[in-house]
C-alpha cells in the first residue's frame, strides 16, 4: 500500500512540474489543441465502439478522464495534499486504478509536450502529426502508454466486481469529501458507472489496445508520408 501511495505522489509531482513547464513555455493552448485532435483521432479509429450503446460509456470515460483536453491540475493539487488519507476511505483496487490513471495521465502529458515542441507553429493535421510523432520518437514510452491504458481498463473491471462496491462508493462519498479526496472519489464513481454494464471487459479493451498498438507500430515503421496510417480527422465529432 505504501509503495502504491509513493508512486502516486511521484507521478503527481512530475505532472505538476510538467504543468509548470507548459506554462513557462506558453504551450497551454497548443497542448489543448493537440489533445483535442488526438481525441478526435481516437473516436475515428474506434468509431464502432463509440457508436455502440454497450461500449460508449467506457469510451466516454477514457475521453473525459484520460485522453481529452481536460485540465486536471486542480484535481492533482488536491490529491497531492491528501494522499496519506486516501487509503483510509478507498479500497485497494480503487487506489490501483487511480495509480494506473495518474501514471497514464503523467506519461501522456510528457509525450504531448514533446510532440507539441516538434510541431512548433505547424497546424495539427494528419500529415504534420505523422511527421512530428515520428520525429519525437519515444517508441518505448508509447508502448508503455498503451500498456497502461490496458492495465487501467482491466483494473476498473476488477473494481466493478468488488462485492458491494456500489454501496461502498455511495457510503464513502461523504467521508471522501471530508477527507479531501472528492475528485478522486468522483473519478472512481465515473469509472464504476462506465464499466458496470460492460460485461466481458476484453470485448472492449482488446479491440482498443490491438488497434492502438497496431497504429503505433505502423507509424514508426512507415517509410514515408505515403504510408501514413492515420485516419482522416474531421469535425464530425
Amino acid at each position: 500500500m505504501s509503495n502504491m501511495l509513493e508512486k502516486i505522489i511521484q507521478d503527481l509531482q512530475k505532472t505538476e512540474q510538467m504543468h509548470l513547464l507548459i506554462s513557462q513555455l506558453d504551450l497551454t493552448e497548443s497542448v489543448r489543441e493537440l489533445q483535442a485532435w488526438q481525441t478526435k483521432r481516437l473516436l475515428v479509429t474506434h468509431d464502432d465502439l463509440w457508436n455502440s450503446k454497450r461500449f460508449k460509456p467506457a469510451m466516454q470515460f477514457f475521453i473525459d478522464e484520460i485522453y481529452g483536453p481536460k485540465d486536471f491540475s486542480r484535481r492533482d493539487i488536491e490529491l497531492a495534499r491528501v494522499v496519506p488519507n486516501m487509503a483510509k476511505v478507498l479500497p485497494n483496487k480503487g487506489l490501483k486504478s487511480l495509480q494506473a490513471a495518474l501514471r497514464l495521465n503523467c506519461l501522456s502529458l510528457e509525450l504531448d509536450i514533446a510532440l507539441v515542441q516538434k510541431l512548433g507553429n505547424k497546424a495539427i493535421n494528419r500529415s504534420n502529426y505523422f511527421t512530428s510523432y515520428r520525429q519525437s520518437s519515444h517508441q518505448s514510452k508509447r508502448e508503455e502508454q498503451i500498456q497502461l491504458l490496458e492495465d487501467l481498463g482491466l483494473d476498473l473491471a476488477q473494481v466493478v466486481k468488488i462485492t458491494g462496491i456500489s454501496a461502498i462508493l455511495m457510503l464513502s462519498r461523504k467521508p471522501a469529501k471530508v477527507a479531501g479526496v472528492e475528485s478522486l472519489h468522483a473519478f472512481l464513481e465515473k469509472g464504476f458507472k462506465s464499466f458496470k454494464k460492460l460485461g466481458e471487459v476484453h470485448d472492449f479493451i482488446d479491440p482498443v489496445i490491438n488497434r492502438e498498438r497496431e497504429l503505433m507500430h505502423s507509424l514508426f515503421a512507415a517509410k514515408g508520408p505515403a504510408e501514413n496510417p492515420l485516419p482522416e480527422v474531421d469535425n464530425l465529432y
